[in-house]
């Protein structure tokens, strides 16, 4: 190790809208395996700041320099969160990212709507979730359908006032990024994708996935954080 090299990041990751931290099962045990440090964040997904609120506090108890890795509406949240001090690289998977001002629901109104979204039930408490169908379908149509059942029993219903959450703050200014862009996603568009990572100057890995890439091509979004937590190293 020369004498710029910084100590090895933790890779801090952080679930999407109708998900929890379990979303990431096929990413740690690879990145523990490679000898990396990870941790999942548990979103309350109640609000971009309740989310971002979250993330802080596993940077503040996590030692050492940070690699923050957001799979869907979590690309907001990292956005967001990058800027802490101890985030040296940022990855995100099948995301959403933008400017300060943009919401997610100003950016999904640009584009076709995609399939998926065709299957949110209101639950009448300010809360939305995603039919069971719809992951099947639209989400995880390129995964068991008994996985995109579980996925479906085990989401976390998303507060309906998120969409009209702005970004306040552009982490991927300052610090670099990857981006695994689903080319077969009917979640989040891939066109929106695409025009968010060219937006960030990000590195970007195509991969033919469902909007779930993280667990239907875990080893090309392992690759991706690797390569984040390698420039992380370096200072």
């Amino acid at each position: 190790m020369n004498a710029t090299s910084q100590p090895a990041p933790t890779i801090v990751l952080i679930h999407g809208a109708w998900a929890d931290g379990s979303s990431w099962s096929a990413v740690i045990p690879r990145l523990l395996a490679k000898g990396l440090k990870a941790v999942a964040v548990q979103n309350p997904l109640t609000s971009l700041a309740d989310d971002v609120a979250a993330t802080k506090r596993v940077i503040d108890f996590v030692d050492g320099p940070v690699v923050l890795v957001g799979h869907s509406w979590a690309g907001f949240v990292v956005t967001e969160a990058g800027e802490d001090a101890k985030v040296k690289s940022l990855v995100y998977v099948s995301a959403f990212s933008g400017d300060v001002g943009n919401t997610t629901g100003e950016l999904v109104g640009k584009y076709p709507s995609p399939p998926a979204l065709g299957g949110i039930r209101d639950d009448g408490n300010g809360f939305v979730y995603l039919s069971e169908q719809a992951f099947v379908d639209d989400v995880a149509q390129d995964l068991p359908a008994d996985t995109a059942r579980l996925l479906a029993a085990t989401q976390g219903p998303l507060a309906k006032s998120t969409f009209a959450d702005a970004l306040t703050k552009t982490a991927w200014r300052t610090r670099p990024s990857w981006f695994i862009l689903s080319t077969s996603d009917r979640a989040v568009s891939p066109d929106l994708q695409r025009d968010a990572a060219k937006l960030m100057n990000s590195t970007i890995t195509e991969v033919p996935s469902s909007h779930m890439s993280l667990l239907s091509h875990a080893d090309a979004v392992v690759d991706a954080i690797v390569a984040a937590a390698e420039a992380a190293t370096r200072g």
